[in-house]
């Protein structure tokens, strides 16, 4: 592989990462943001609850992360295209 191509994998790779931390931030932000308006505490009064609050979280989280998937795609395969290669 010549040097440009080194770099321009490289920049993809960068991009790919920062879109995906944006994406992480957001939707760590929304669920946050939706856990505090239901006052999630009230809903913890058993063991039962309390076991099965961190599975739903998560499985939340991964609706609203995976959601932003075509969004990343688009962001990196448009920065793909627009570089020499």
């Amino acid at each position: 592989m010549s040097e440009a191509e080194i770099l321009n994998w490289t920049a993809l790779y960068a991009a790919t990462g920062l879109t995906c931390l944006v994406a992480v931030l957001l939707s760590v932000t929304i669920i946050t943001v939706q856990l505090w308006r239901e006052r999630f505490w009230r809903d913890l009064g058993s063991v039962r609850a309390v076991m099965l609050f961190l599975p739903g979280t998560w499985w939340r989280w991964q609706k609203l992360y995976l959601t932003g998937t075509p969004v990343i795609l688009a962001i990196v395969g448009l920065f793909a295209v627009s570089l020499e290669w």
